[in-house]
């Protein structure tokens, strides 16, 4: 018995570029880690750093869910049911 396709692909340049800033944002904050430790600086500034770190990596997940999600709906894809309920456990798998 054949299984559906569950998976998709972000098909907006615009969702896309917008969610690769983030990432790419999420990526400078972690360098600053790392040098913050190497630099000695206090807990408290490199958990104030890493907590923003895992906030944009967060935003980006969700954006690239919300947007995936859209795209699945408004294709009216036949397999919409399936696409949705996968994409709705990564959602929850960041909460």
């Amino acid at each position: 018995m054949a299984t559906k396709n569950t998976t998709h692909v972000l098909q907006s340049e615009e969702q896309i570029e917008a969610i690769i800033k983030r990432v790419n944002r999420a990526q400078g904050q972690l360098g600053a880690v790392s040098r913050m430790i190497e630099d000695g600086r206090s807990c408290d500034e490199i958990v104030v750093q890493m907590t923003a770190a895992s906030k944009a990596i967060n935003h980006a997940a969700f954006m690239l869910i919300s947007a995936s999600l859209e795209e699945c709906i408004v294709a009216g894809k036949s397999n919409q049911k399936a696409v949705t309920e996968k994409l709705q456990k990564l959602f929850l798998s960041l909460a």
